[in-house]
């Protein structure tokens, strides 16, 4: 027994030694995850590293003296030239017409004629309407008869008169006679001159049975037709005139802008106006500025203004809204580039200027009025010096540009390298 005890002891002693195989593999999984983890913090460094090489090789590439080491781009340029730039106000200004006239009937009486047309231009003294002129016809020579009997009265009279005062010298007659019929030459004197009245009256009624146009203008919408009777007094009455030639727009300025107006009108300018439609792009009417209102909006802070449009070709309508352009006066001989080559920065506005060999330079600049697609330079730019029209967008201070004119065909463009080589 003792014998069968070693040998199971002598074959044994590697079982004993061995560990459990639940401790293997929590060994193996600890370091899988500390693998992990560590590949994970490598990836992360990686990725930052990347990134910073990215963000500072980007810096390099916009400052610095590795920018002119950047792609050449093809950019556009424009000179600045020398040109005279037109100083504008502009405002939204509503068409009112000089007069309105509401023409009404003086008399009543059954419309027998419409002369007008709707839309029709009229002009002062053309019939409009024609009410009937028989009533008013007889009422005047009822006033006729009557102012001739009366005078043939007077008449007799007179006569009356005449006879009693030779008798009175004659002491024929006596004096309370004499100034009775004196009395009664006046009351006829009186009669006569009450029908004469009613004559005129009458003559009057007559020639308003013919309603004719009190001003020039256009004619609006019929409110009446024949065979209605009309008075005086309808709302609408028996047609509307309004005067469009000339006509004027009403528009508001800004209060700023008054001392500049008043400082031009003072000095005797005659400050032009220019009518445009609502998108600004068609011109209406061109006029003269004509005066500002007396006060200022303080609700607003906005002053009425004026200009008169001779409006020949009839372009301007009442109550038409259009934008007043009113030129306030000339910059002459001004430095100009396109607006596309103006550009703001956290410095200021600026552009970019070519230099000879191709290098495009920030310049700060200070505009001026702008007319159209260009824009007046005050100061930092000189008449002549090219500035990049397009392609800025992908510029840096000193980078090389490459200009239209610089581009040529590939076969072109290896035909000049292998000049260059065999020079």
């Amino acid at each position: 027994m003792n014998d069968i005890s070693r040998t199971t002891d002598f074959r044994m002693p590697h079982l004993a030694l061995r560990e459990p195989w639940w401790r293997h593999t929590g060994q193996r999984l600890r370091h899988s995850r500390l693998a992990a983890l560590t590949l994970a913090l490598l990836a992360l460094g990686a990725l930052a590293g990347l990134s910073w090489f990215l963000s500072h090789r980007n810096a390099a590439n916009q400052s610095g003296p590795n920018a002119r080491f950047r792609a050449v781009a093809t950019v556009g340029v424009a000179a600045a030239a020398r040109a005279d730039v037109p100083i504008y106000l502009d405002a939204l200004g509503t068409v009112t017409p000089l007069a309105t006239a509401v023409v009404q009937a003086q008399v009543s009486g059954v419309l027998t004629r419409v002369y007008y047309r709707e839309g029709q231009t009229v002009k002062k003294g053309d019939p409009l309407v024609q009410i009937d002129p028989r009533p008013f016809q007889i009422a005047l020579e009822q006033a006729h008869g009557s102012l001739g009997r009366d005078e043939a009265n007077l008449a007799n009279q007179r006569v009356i008169v005449q006879r009693d005062r030779v008798l009175l010298r004659q002491d024929s007659i006596a004096q309370q006679q004499v100034d009775t019929d004196e009395a009664t030459l006046k009351q006829l004197l009186a009669v006569v001159a009450a029908d004469s009245a009613a004559v005129d009256s009458a003559r009057l009624n007559l020639s308003w049975s013919r309603v004719t146009a009190p001003i020039t203008g256009r004619v609006g919408l019929r409110p009446v037709d024949a065979g209605n009777y009309v008075t005086s007094g309808l709302p609408n009455g028996v047609a509307t005139i309004t005067q469009v030639m000339p006509i004027d727009v009403e528009f508001a300025l800004p209060s700023q802008d008054v001392p500049r107006v008043e400082k031009r009108l003072a000095a005797g300018a005659v400050l032009q106006a220019t009518a445009l439609d609502q998108t600004r792009s068609i011109q209406l009417a061109t006029g003269t500025f004509l005066t500002l209102d007396n006060q200022i909006d303080t609700q607003t802070g906005t002053i009425h203004g004026k200009a008169r449009f001779a409006n020949e070709n009839g372009t301007l309508f009442p109550q038409q809204f259009v934008n007043v352009r009113l030129l306030l006066d000339t910059l002459p001989g001004a430095t100009v580039v396109p607006s596309a080559a103006v550009r703001e920065g956290p410095q200021g506005t600026y552009v970019y200027v070519v230099s000879p060999d191709h290098v495009a330079h920030v310049r700060l600049v200070k505009t001026g009025p702008s007319v159209g697609d260009k824009v007046s330079i005050a100061s930092g730019l000189m008449i002549g010096e090219e500035v990049v029209t397009e392609g800025g967008d992908r510029l840096v201070d000193g980078a090389k540009v490459r200009l239209p004119s610089d581009v040529r065909e590939p076969g072109q463009s290896q035909g000049r390298k292998s000049a260059r080589r065999n020079a």
